[in-house]
């Protein structure tokens, strides 16, 4: 049985929770001068909500647990992976870009166009883990087959990162496209991972009513992923680099394919 009234107050402390550490990362990114820390923060923000989720929901304890534990996974080692990438850098260019288009105090920008908008979008995409905390028992099996997604999507990015790393690392690749392993078969694992995660988590709130009604929230973070934050504006960024022509001729631009031939 769904409980509305714990719903409301899971989704409203959700919501607060997110905002003030939206707040923070602000204040960190306002004295740092780079707004690309809200990065960091991106996966944060949804561990932060399943640990409200899990301590002030009324619903089925062993989902609510799963939950947790999984979005803690993925969270913690998106977060961890972030700033060690980020580490010693500047502002990232999509986020100078971003903020070159507006004018007034940069700072107040990145909070309308940036803070506000990502903190929204966690909110938003972690409404299947806000309902699934107020829900009673469901289907075990379809919340099973969502954990086995959810691993599929973990290793995906762990794996397609972890691949990332070391070809650069490598100064032998400096200049070079990497078009090994998972990423011979699509351009961007990271990002199809990311996206099975959120389809997997959605399928374990769908294993209770109301769950299955919070499908669009796996749709908002896919379109994220494919068409407005991720692959597509790494596309444009990579674009002129030489050999990237020919890579995305013979490998798939998301969903996961044996590469062409040349």
């Amino acid at each position: 049985m769904f409980d509305g009234s714990n719903f409301v107050a899971v989704s409203g402390l959700s919501l607060l929770a997110v905002l003030v550490l939206m707040a923070v990362t602000a204040v960190v990114g306002a004295r740092q001068g780079r707004v690309s820390v809200v990065d960091t923060t991106w996966g944060l923000g949804f561990v932060v909500v399943a640990l409200v989720a899990a301590l002030v929901g009324d619903g089925t304890g062993w989902r609510r647990l799963a939950l947790v534990l999984v979005v803690a996974v993925w969270g913690l080692r998106l977060a961890w992976h972030v700033t060690r990438r980020n580490a010693g850098k500047g502002e990232d260019p999509r986020y100078e870009e971003m903020l070159a288009k507006e004018e007034g105090n940069p700072t107040w920008v990145a909070i309308r166009k940036v803070y506000l908008v990502q903190g929204a979008a966690v909110w938003f995409v972690s409404l299947p883990i806000q309902v699934s905390a107020a829900a009673g028992p469901g289907v075990t099996a379809v919340a099973v087959v969502g954990l086995l997604l959810w691993a599929v999507g973990l290793a995906f990015e762990a794996v397609g990162d972890a691949q990332l790393r070391a070809f650069k690392a490598d100064s032998s690749n400096k200049g070079k496209v990497m078009d090994r392993g998972l990423w011979s078969w699509t351009r961007h694992p990271n990002y199809f991972g990311d996206s099975c995660v959120w389809w997997g988590i959605y399928l374990v709130s769908a294993s209770a009513w109301p769950g299955v009604l919070t499908f669009l929230s796996p749709v908002v973070m896919t379109y994220f992923l494919v068409f407005a934050t991720g692959a597509r504006l790494l596309e444009k960024h990579m674009g002129e680099r030489p050999g990237y022509a020919d890579y995305r001729q013979r490998t798939s631009y998301f969903l996961p394919r044996p590469p062409r031939k040349a």
